[in-house]
């Protein structure tokens, strides 16, 4: 297939109770509507690693995950798609899962490493290519220069200015990217906001330097990984199966249900002034809830 990278990501407001209550006005960027496997900011993460492998008339995409990595899908699916060979080095014991399983029906060659080898990413890479020549190295989730360039791309879609804009942080990839839209487009008056899904997440700050990206309007909030990354508790079960039914905007526990628990928790505190406009980013990733299906029931 042709190498077209149009999708379809609306600003929708959403219209909560508390959200009239504290006077603020809150907005989803759909990324999560952008396609079904390669969801959110995968999608956008993707985008120039593709471009860049076709014009170096690259064959293979080579990826790093966890066995529920929708960073692992997403490349399988736009391998499958865009005519590329993938591999994904998958970290830990050999294990078998529904992400796992669509996975290798995109196509996808899974190689199972131990955690000690998926710390030398690189080294696994060169062990499979010596030279590289015909394989691109893309790292787990999708961190890096490429990813970032295609994630500053949303601020120029916005339809609005914003006073903040909210997203979950894994690697530090989007929140890079968002810092650059925002420093580009000179929005000095947008504060960009981090919820970061990993224990001890003043990481990302540093990971966001390493990709040159300004972080003078940023905020991480560390508090609300839920004990780690694909930790939870009850109680963001409960606010996930509440968020869903009233919206009808599908999250999960392991990203998006933490982030939009943290602006919650937020706009209750009373965070925010009156009358602010806030846009939360929904990153995708969905088939995260595959999981941990099994809380809901």
């Amino acid at each position: 297939m042709e190498l077209t990278l149009d999708f379809y990501s609306p600003e929708e407001e959403l219209f909560l109770p508390l959200f009239k209550e504290k006077q603020v006005r809150v907005f989803v960027k759909r990324d999560d509507l952008i396609h079904p496997f390669i969801s959110g900011n995968k999608w956008r993460k993707l985008k120039y690693a593709l471009i860049s492998a076709k014009e170096n008339k690259q064959d293979t995409l080579v990826t790093f995950g966890g066995a529920w990595s929708n960073h692992l899908l997403a490349t399988a699916c736009a391998g499958a798609m865009f005519g590329f060979n993938t591999i994904g080095f998958v970290r830990g014991e050999s294990v078998s899962n529904p992400v796992l399983a669509m996975c290798k029906l995109y196509g996808m060659e899974l190689v199972f490493v131990t955690r000690t080898e998926y710390k030398h990413k690189t080294d696994l890479f060169h062990q499979r290519f010596e030279n590289g020549s015909n394989a691109l190295f893309i790292d787990e989730g999708g961190y890096g220069t490429h990813g970032m360039k295609g994630c500053s791309e949303i601020i120029t879609e916005l339809k609005q200015n914003y006073n903040h804009i909210f997203c979950a942080a894994g690697t530090g990839t989007t929140l890079a990217g968002l810092a650059k839209g925002i420093a580009d487009h000179q929005l000095d008056n947008t504060t960009l906001h981090g919820i970061p899904v990993l224990k001890g997440g003043d990481f990302i700050e540093e990971e966001m330097k390493n990709l040159n990206a300004p972080i003078n309007q940023l905020i991480l909030h560390t508090t609300y990984h839920f004990g780690g990354y694909a930790k939870t508790a009850p109680e963001l079960f409960h606010f996930i199966q509440e968020f869903v039914s009233k919206t009808g905007i599908m999250v999960e526990p392991i990203y998006t249900g933490k982030l939009f628990y943290a602006l919650q928790d937020l706009v209750q505190k009373e965070t925010f002034l009156a009358n602010e406009k806030i846009l939360i980013l929904h990153t995708g990733g969905l088939t995260g809830f595959l999981g941990m299906y099994e809380k809901f029931i």
